[in-house]
């Protein structure tokens, strides 16, 4: 299981900055079906790469929102955007709910869940265990909450039950213990090696892949999030109105399919029809040139009732 998400990469098909490489564009683009004067909501805009394609189809940007809680992302977009858009500088959660409160509705909205390659490629940030790097992790930099206190402070059951609820990691408890062994443990390349230590022989996964996967998950709060928000999304669905979800592993995945089938169906109150009935997935070409798209996963659905 890859806890990776790409909505940039080193390549760049069809003339793009080669920082700025949106997974699924062309699938996203053709569930969405972005029309003149249509509004538009990015819960997660990254560095804009989804936005200025579906932008470019509504020709509407003072009809747009764009919502990141990474500070580097919101500069990238503010330089990016100016004020032609409104910019939301937090978490997808808490600007859901400012936006329900505010009565908003919008003809499409897209959220890419998962890490970005910004935050995997820089070693600062903490996200990856192929680079020496603090234990950091935070998606927002300014909240208080960091992989290096999960990693130290937490108790052995609530190491073990992230790793079980949040990695589905069968070693779980060795690992726990571990750890607790080993502290203080002040990096990525540390932590990778204590989980690298219970596991015997070679895979083509990183051993330690499931562990940063859980810890991240618990230091951004990113599954209750999702699962908090997704009922509020259809909400925020204009009648006829378009929802992309890409989700990059299987607990994001099995929330989102979960909510959206609850959502859908043949019932009188049914709220939504599925566009897609099993998630769209990466084809080869864009693999040959973004090999991160590997994990992700598209589901779209479209609003039926007001």
């Amino acid at each position: 299981m890859a806890p990776i998400t790409s909505h940039q990469n080193s390549a760049s098909p069809k003339g793009q900055s080669p920082l700025h490489i949106p997974v699924l564009l062309e699938e996203v683009l053709e569930y969405l079906a972005p029309q003149d004067g249509d509004s538009y909501l990015d819960l997660t805009a990254g560095y804009g790469g989804h936005a200025s394609a579906v932008l470019e189809g509504t020709n509407s940007p003072e009809k747009a929102v764009l919502v990141d809680r990474d500070t580097n992302a919101v500069r990238e977009l503010t330089a990016r955007f100016g004020a032609s858009v409104r910019i939301m500088h937090e978490d997808f959660a808490g600007a859901t709910d400012k936006l329900v409160q505010e009565g908003k509705q919008f003809d499409l909205i897209l959220a890419d869940l998962g890490v970005s390659s910004p935050h995997l490629n820089e070693a600062a940030r903490g996200f990856s265990l192929a680079q020496d790097g603090p234990l950091d992790m935070r998606m927002d930099q300014d909240q208080e909450l960091t992989a290096e206190r999960v990693v130290n402070d937490y108790s052995e059951e609530q190491l073990i039950q992230i790793l079980t609820e949040y990695g589905e990691e069968p070693k779980a408890r060795a690992i726990a213990r571990a750890i607790i062994a080993a502290r203080p443990i002040r990096t990525t390349t540390e932590l990778a090696s204590v989980v690298k230590g219970q596991w015997r022989g070679h895979s083509k996964v990183h051993p330690a892949t499931r562990t940063f996967q859980a810890i991240r998950i618990a230091v951004n709060n990113e599954l209750e999030m999702i699962d908090k928000s997704l009922p509020l999304w259809i909400n925020l669905l204009s009648p006829g109105g378009r929802l992309c979800i890409i989700s990059f592993q299987s607990l994001e995945d099995r929330l989102v399919k979960n909510h959206l089938a609850e959502a859908s169906g043949n019932r009188y109150d049914a709220e939504l029809r599925l566009l897609t009935k099993r998630p769209v997935t990466a084809g080869t070409h864009e693999l040959a040139f973004n090999p991160r798209a590997r994990s992700a996963k598209l589901r779209a659905a479209v609003k039926i009732k007001n």
